[in-house]
């Protein structure tokens, strides 16, 4: 078990929150993107807001404890630990819901050499408690865009956990996936789901696209997010992510598993 004063030291301590290796010149960029209406800020959320640049650096300083001054250009960001913690509580208590209700729920990561070991310990605890963790579309290819042009990924499940992977031979070594931040992934899994007239998901746990993409869609859907990624704290200011967990999200993949014991015993689900 760990205590909620632990953590708070361990995000601290492990640059989780706190000041993060995310720096201010590169939030600001995003913030700038998202105004303009760029996709690549955008991953999958539609904005009904206005949205110009300081509304986002006001949500970001409430909702992950950034500078709310403008006039703060360069080092760091910063993030709240309090905040964090704040919602991993919440976080916490709608993954317990969906154990108690048995509700189907999908997966998905754009930063699979970070995050997987996190969602993955989640996907196990929620299946063990009775939960379809959904596997759509497994192998499907998915066009994105990266800054090298247009790639094919093919879409793959790793221990309950969606991402993707350049299309291709694999080669011994390499990352279990690839980073993105496109929504296109979550919208392949969610049609081919409806298609198949299997479960659909009660609820979609992730970042990046996996979220925005769902929410957008109107399915529930919770996750984590950086300094630099206003879309999912737009889009639960808007309604249409239940709860992001500010932290920064491509430290260690080590780091992350205090927050695992802590989620999955807030949540009841500890094994």
């Amino acid at each position: 078990m760990v205590s909620t004063g632990a953590l708070r030291a361990h995000l601290l301590a492990a640059g989780l929150a706190g000041p993060v290796a995310t720096t201010r010149e590169v939030s600001l960029r995003s913030y700038r993107l998202f105004a303009a209406r760029d996709p690549r800020a955008l991953i999958g959320i539609d904005p009904e807001g206005p949205w110009g640049q300081r509304d986002l650096i006001e949500l970001m300083a409430r909702k992950c404890g950034v500078s709310a001054d403008p006039g703060h250009t360069s080092g760091r960001d910063v993030i709240d630990p309090d905040l964090t913690v704040a919602a991993l509580g919440a976080f916490a208590e709608r993954l317990g819901a969906a154990a108690r209700r048995g509700e189907p729920v999908l997966f998905g990561t754009g930063h699979p050499h970070r995050l997987l070991g996190f969602y993955a310990a989640l996907a196990d605890a929620l299946s063990a408690a009775g939960c379809a963790v959904l596997a759509p579309a497994q192998g499907r290819c998915v066009d994105i865009l990266t800054r090298f042009g247009l790639r094919t990924h093919n879409l793959a499940y790793v221990r309950g956990v969606a991402l993707v992977r350049p299309a291709g031979p694999e080669r011994p070594g390499c990352e279990p996936g690839a980073h993105t931040h496109s929504p296109l992934p979550v919208r392949v899994a969610l049609d081919a789901a409806a298609d198949a007239g299997g479960p659909l998901p009660q609820l979609v746990i992730g970042d990046h696209g996996w979220v925005c993409g769902a929410g957008q869609l109107g399915f529930e859907a919770i996750g984590l997010a950086d300094t630099d990624d206003p879309a999912p704290f737009v889009g639960e200011a808007e309604g249409r992510v239940s709860v992001v967990v500010p932290l920064d999200d491509a430290v260690r993949a080590a780091y992350y598993r205090p927050l695992i014991r802590y989620v999955l015993n807030r949540a009841c689900l500890s094994r």
